[in-house]
């Protein structure tokens, strides 16, 4: 966990995830835990925006590369998909990040999006780019 604030630090937690409320829980390289508020996340029929439940996932499958990978290295996003199973209204989600592959130039995510009733809401596969270090 130390590492995880070594690398909000340095990088910062994102201007987005911040504006979406994400919280992180637990961080490690294997596993993920985050919570998002469903309020003001919400598209116009009052339900959690599809797109607020990709940048769940997203942020916690380049955090938990950024944390296998070093703080010096640069991580980008190059796939990412989701599956909507159902909606949410009211409270907060939690996302579950499980690693698939830790490699040195590719990490794969399995995000399990759950409402506080632990429904599954989404269900996402991100897969991150470790690059050259940063100078």
């Amino acid at each position: 966990m130390d590492d995880f604030f070594e690398i909000l630090k340095k990088r910062g937690s994102g201007a987005l995830g911040e504006k979406m409320g994400i919280e992180i829980l637990e961080a490690t390289p294997q596993r993920l835990v985050a919570k998002m508020p469903v309020e003001g996340n919400t598209q116009p029929m009052g339900l959690l925006h599809g797109g607020a439940s990709v940048v769940l996932a997203e942020s916690l499958g380049s955090i938990g590369t950024a944390l296998h990978a070093g703080v010096n290295r640069k991580i980008v996003g190059v796939d990412i998909n989701a599956t909507h199973h159902k909606s949410a209204t009211s409270g907060f989600v939690i996302g579950t990040a499980t690693a698939i592959s830790l490699g040195k130039t590719l990490c794969c995510y399995e995000v399990v999006i759950t409402n506080e009733a632990g429904e599954k809401t989404c269900t996402s596969r991100i897969t991150c780019l470790i690059l050259a270090e940063r100078s």
